[in-house]
């Protein structure tokens, strides 16, 4: 009995010092100490009249716990401190309440956001088409097109298709699709060497995690 009670106390400290976790259907959000560092993620969270609990436990502007108040002394402190009271964790017993400036809090996390979203890219997959008797210009043609598209960013898909007797003579479609790789070399890498599927010779190219910069076009000089 007596180290059930121990167990059941050390439990109880535990919660009180590490975490408090709160992943609720609603959608709310959830509150967590890491490594002693409140966290806050939110999309709507409970404000001021909103928040509906007898008693909560509150966290000041910092984080730190000031232990478990009424409702309406977690209140109080906050409005003295020109702020709102957050409910970060609704369902934690009792709910955990933060004094905080709440128009701040979702102005940073919407500017945050939006950061991420532009640091974000969307890779494509463009592609490039070749035949086993392309001439020079076309072939030049294609590699420029290609080394764009990896400029930007993009994978390019290399398609070579053998027409009717060509399937005869695939090392010539080879020879092709590896010319176009090393012409491109200097913007991608590719991770698997070309392969058959089908009639057609596929080879994928993937730009460089540091590409050469884009030439500016040169501007005349007026004499």
């Amino acid at each position: 009995m007596r180290s059930f009670r121990s167990a059941l106390f050390y439990c109880s400290f535990l919660y009180e010092q590490a975490a408090v976790q709160c992943a609720g259907s609603s959608g709310q959000g959830f509150y967590y100490l890491k490594s002693g560092v409140p966290t806050i993620s939110a999309k709507e969270l409970l404000i001021n009249d909103d928040i509906r609990a007898k008693e909560v436990r509150l966290l000041d502007e910092q984080g730190e716990q000031m232990g478990i108040k009424s409702l309406a002394q977690a209140k109080d402190y906050a409005y003295e401190k020109g702020v709102d009271l957050v409910c970060i964790a609704p369902q934690a017993v009792p709910p955990v309440c933060r004094a905080m400036d709440y128009g701040k809090f979702r102005y940073e996390q919407d500017k945050r956001a939006k950061e991420q979203k532009k640091k974000q890219q969307t890779v494509e997959v463009k592609e490039v088409q070749l035949s086993c008797r392309i001439d020079k210009h076309d072939f030049d043609m294609k590699v420029a097109r290609a080394i764009k598209f990896l400029q930007d960013g993009n994978k390019v898909r290399v398609c070579l298709r053998f027409k009717g007797r060509e399937m005869a003579h695939q090392d010539l479609g080879r020879e092709v699709v590896t010319k176009f790789q090393e012409a491109c070399s200097e913007f991608s890498t590719t991770d698997k060497k070309a392969a058959m599927e089908g009639r057609q010779l596929i080879v994928f190219l993937t730009p460089l995690k540091t590409l050469p910069k884009k030439e500016k076009p040169a501007q005349e000089t007026a004499e």
